[in-house]
């Protein structure tokens, strides 16, 4: 799960994980996630860097904190997760796959093409 060679932070990669389990399905809306020092333990990292990355989740309202009890999985957080991954991470390698076929000088069918078998592959699969 974390890639300790990865030039992206460590929280970021904790906080893109909990999304993740979240979009899969294994946190539903009011489920408790991980406490910083389940974390901490369970990738032997500092438990400030993994309240960093769940301190994220909270701001974003992914996440919410009852006092005392941890943080939980809001009623929206599968939605804000949706949203901010089309809206930012999706759309950027978008930009750059068109910025690549340009470069390539592959016209718009051929990529639109190229996408739509890899598609197809992922379903089959």
């Amino acid at each position: 799960m974390l890639n300790t060679d990865s030039t992206k932070p460590i929280y970021l990669q904790i906080a893109e994980w909990i999304e993740s389990e979240i979009l899969i399905g294994n946190f539903q809306e009011d489920d408790k996630v991980y406490s910083q020092y389940q974390l901490a333990e369970m990738y032997t990292i500092n438990p400030a860097t993994a309240a960093k990355g769940l301190n994220l989740l909270v701001d974003e309202k992914i996440l919410y904190k009852k006092r005392g009890l941890g943080l939980f999985v809001s009623s929206t957080g599968k939605e804000i997760i949706i949203n901010k991954r089309k809206n930012f991470t999706l759309k950027g390698l978008v930009r750059e796959l068109v910025i690549e076929a340009k470069q390539l000088q592959l016209s718009e069918k051929e990529l639109m093409m190229m996408i739509k078998e890899l598609y197809e592959e992922e379903d089959k699969q």
